[in-house]
């Protein structure tokens, strides 16, 4: 099986679990949105959505509190472990993101949080294609990342295409700031067609 998140765990001075949040917990102490991701989900108005990579569960709390219902799936233990304890009436798994499988699709699939770029390189398309399968038709995976490393847009919307998902659209902030030449991050939706559709 391949280890999702083995750039993740080798960055130097990653934080785990609680320790994580502690970097939310002072800008919402300071008065500056946290939510800016739940927020942009919800322009969807999805009725599920799945949270891949959900780390220690922020993204998905907040939908959850939303109305929403959500699964979060990430590899990391320590950080799943937090989002069990903050919310343990939610649904989290602890897979790997290439190769997990839920038995449901949902309306959403979002991968915030730089997901795409902390994958073991030469494991996007296959994220990317199991991310996919757990999409509804008509639906969308949303991902954001920055773009300053190897893995860039265009292998991503090739592997977006490549698992039967068209470009929706394109931002530069989970605020929806237009997206230039010259953004360092990226927020993509991508839609995958209703059955039949052409």
């Amino acid at each position: 099986m391949t280890d999702s998140t083995s750039r993740w765990s080798h960055a130097p001075a990653v934080a785990r679990g609680e320790h994580y949040d502690e970097k939310w917990t002072r800008m919402e102490a300071a008065g500056l949105s946290v939510h800016g991701e739940a927020d942009f989900v919800c322009r969807c108005e999805p009725a599920t959505v799945l949270d891949a990579g959900c780390g220690t569960g922020r993204v998905a709390i907040e939908l959850a509190r939303r109305g929403i219902d959500v699964v979060g799936v990430d590899l990391d233990s320590p950080m799943i472990a937090t989002a069990r304890a903050k919310a343990p009436e939610l649904s989290w798994v602890e897979a790997d993101l290439c190769a997990v499988s839920l038995g449901r699709a949902f309306d959403v699939v979002v991968a915030p949080g730089n997901v795409m770029i902390f994958l073991d390189p030469g494991s996007e398309r296959a994220c990317i294609a199991n991310l996919a399968r757990h999409v509804v038709p008509g639906g969308v995976l949303i991902a954001g990342f920055q773009l300053d490393h190897s893995y860039g847009l265009e292998e991503y919307d090739i592997d977006c295409a490549a698992a039967g998902l068209g470009l929706a659209d394109r931002f530069a902030t989970w605020d929806a700031d237009p997206f230039d030449a010259g953004s360092g991050y990226a927020v993509s939706v991508h839609r995958r067609p209703v059955d039949g559709a052409t």
